[in-house]
Order: C-alpha cells, then structure tokens, then sequence
C-alpha cells in the first residue's frame, strides 16, 4: 500500500471527508466485520481450533478490488476469534496501522505500544502477555478471505493479517496487512466504535459481542430478531437459554447507559427495538 493509509479518511456519500482517528476512547473498526460474526463469543461447546465459514459476498463483493476482478463470491474462513483477547488484539491491529501504515503495508512498533493500543495495562507486560496476544494475531491471521468469480472460475485469497511476528531481542511486533483489502477501512461504512463500553462489559462476553453488532448499526436501526442476534453471536446453547443470554446482554447495555430498548413477542419470534442508541455515553465521561 504506498500512498494509502490502512484506516483512511472517511469519504461521505455527499463527498464530503472526515478523518476517523484512533484515541483512547475510540477504534475505528469496519462496520462489514462487527455485522458478520467474525468475533463471537467463546464456547466450550465447541473444540479449541474449530475453523468454520462465513458468506460475505453481499458486503466484499462491492469492494473495489471485487468488482475490478468480477468475483461475486466471498467466503471467510478460520477459527473462530473471541470477542475478549482476540477483539483487544485486532482493535491494536487496527490502532497500529492507523498510527503507521501511511506508507507501508508492513509496521514495525514496540510491544508495549502495541500491547497499550490493544488496551492492556501496563502491569500486565510480562511474558504470559506477550505470549497471549502472538497467539491471538496467530488465530487472526488463520482468517482467510476467499474470492471467486462465478462467470470466469478465477479464485483468490488473502487474509485479513497476512503475518505477524514478534522479535524477543528487540521487544517489537511487526504486523503486515494485504493492500487489496485497504477498502474495507475507508468504505462509507467505517465507524467509531467505543472503546469505553466495550471494556466496562469485561468478562460478559455475550453483552461485548452485542455491543459490537448494535455500535456497527445505522442511526434508527430496524427492529432486530433474536434469531438474526443468535446468528450473529454464534451461540451454540439450546434456544431457550440463547434468548436468556440476549436478554441479559441487553439489560446490561442498559445497565451502562448505551442503549434503551423493548421487546416485542409474536408468537414464539422476539424481536428487540432499539429506541435510543447513546453513542458517545456522555453521562459516563469522555
């Protein structure tokens, strides 16, 4: 990628450009992957390296590098990525190319930088961590995006982290993304996803991965089913006890001051209504 930024600016439909920064308080994350169940849950249900797929042809189809090359079919592959340890790790991923990808495809920072950019605190640098979050980028990096053209037979693929290592002697991380997949950070679909919430949830797994999903939204979303939650969130429990975990996970995005919201029973189908969306969560500080 030599002149493009890997978190460009965002253009607008009304071509007007904003800036999307990473703070403290915000990542700018692609609002196609917090829709698709990239990050979920973790299940004991399910065996440690389960890879698994996922249909995104609607939303990567459309990216420019898809339609110039006519492949209308794209599937995600890899295991299946936590909403805890590997989230944290992949907004990093995202904070680090924000700050130094202008130029490069390829960055080079100090652990501890990037370790900070994933949200960890200084008090847990140590060696568990740094082998904690290279396991994690391991898992990222086993997500593979897979193009195909129905009309020509040419395939693809490209991960959403080609590679990562980490140097002991230096204490550094290098990260290298694939330059095809830039679009994904400028589409007019980029949003600022709070950091703050997302970490006040700590240890609810189901209410971070709602939280995601609901943040990637348009304003005044439409109503919600819990069977599109359920297969958003990947659950693997009974549905009984699935629609038990969505309600929780909503009470406690109210709980935070995030959301206000109904549900509505038709039968045996619920459907969740977001009334209020409190985006920046001003009474809980900046």
């Amino acid at each position: 990628m030599t002149d493009n930024n890997f978190i460009p600016s965002q253009i607008t439909n009304e071509g007007e450009v904003h800036q999307l920064t990473v703070t403290n308080n915000s990542s700018v994350q692609p609002a196609i992957l917090l829709r698709l169940g990239v990050f979920v849950p973790a299940s004991r249900a399910i065996p440690k390296g389960h890879k698994s797929g996922i249909d995104v042809s609607s939303s990567f189809s459309q990216l420019e590098f898809a339609r110039k090359e006519g492949y209308d079919e794209v599937r995600i592959f890899g295991e299946r990525l936590n909403i805890s340890t590997d989230f944290s790790v992949w907004m990093g991923i995202i904070g680090a190319f924000s700050k130094y990808g202008l130029k490069s495809n390829t960055i080079e920072l100090p652990f501890t930088e990037f370790a900070a950019l994933c949200q960890y605190d200084s008090r847990q640098f140590n060696k568990r961590l740094r082998d904690t979050i290279f396991d994690a980028l391991t898992r990222i990096g086993t997500k593979t995006v897979q193009f195909n053209s129905k009309k020509t037979g040419d395939k693809f693929f490209t991960q959403l982290l080609k590679s990562g290592k980490y140097t002991r002697e230096s204490d550094t991380i290098t990260l290298q993304a694939d330059e095809r997949l830039h679009e994904l950070y400028q589409i007019d679909y980029n949003i600022l996803l709070r950091k703050r919430p997302y970490h006040m949830l700590k240890g609810k797994e189901v209410a971070q991965t709602l939280y995601t999903y609901i943040a990637s939204l348009p304003d005044n979303p439409a109503p919600i089913r819990f069977d599109r939650i359920i297969e958003r969130l990947n659950l693997t429990s009974p549905v009984k006890e699935q629609n038990r975990l969505i309600k929780a996970a909503l009470k406690q995005l109210q709980d935070i001051g995030y959301i206000e919201y109904s549900i509505v029973k038709d039968g045996r189908t619920l459907t969740v209504l977001i009334h209020k969306r409190n985006k920046k969560l001003k009474e809980l500080g900046p």
